[in-house]
């Protein structure tokens, strides 16, 4: 691979499980990939405790900000190789029109930003949502350089990990 691939996470909020994704890509594939996120509505700002999660793991997160997936559909946006949704939301949802066409996935992962008690209990969801996707990142990872048509079967694959 000559290239960093271009991977999109996607969420409905973009301010959790996408965040997540994006971060731990960033770093574990940095070189090898080029990772974004976006939701089809967007929050406006990252989930507090998902920024507490990446802080906590010594993960940057400055990149982080709740963004609309329009800003990669649109005519200038950067082509993306593949596009992986990380909630049922967002893969069930008409998405726009891809430009370039990627390969797509489905990884969904509970939203740890639908657990409203304690601090302790929310902070704990995200690390559950931060683990199954660093051990999603890491398959992928595992898989090589081959071209992505080629590991679209095995990509697909991981998102029936626990």
């Amino acid at each position: 691979m000559t290239s960093p691939r271009n991977v999109l996470f996607l969420c409905t909020g973009n301010s959790a499980r996408s965040i997540l994704a994006e971060a731990i890509l960033r770093h574990e594939g940095a070189g090898r990939y080029s990772a974004h996120s976006a939701g089809s509505r967007p929050t406006g700002a990252p989930h507090p405790a998902a920024l507490e999660t990446l802080r906590a793991r010594g993960l940057d997160h400055g990149f982080a900000r709740s963004k609309s997936w329009d800003e990669f559909a649109g005519a200038g946006a950067s082509r993306m190789d593949l596009i992986i949704t990380v909630c049922a939301s967002a893969a069930g949802e008409v998405c726009p029109i891809w430009p370039g066409h990627p390969h797509t996935a489905h990884w969904g992962v509970d939203d740890p930003a639908a657990i409203t008690s304690s601090e302790a209990d929310i902070l704990a969801r995200f690390a559950v949502a931060f683990d199954r996707m660093t051990a999603r990142i890491d398959a992928l990872l595992a898989l090589g350089d081959a071209p992505v048509a080629e590991l679209l079967p095995a990509i697909r694959r991981i998102g029936d990990l626990p």
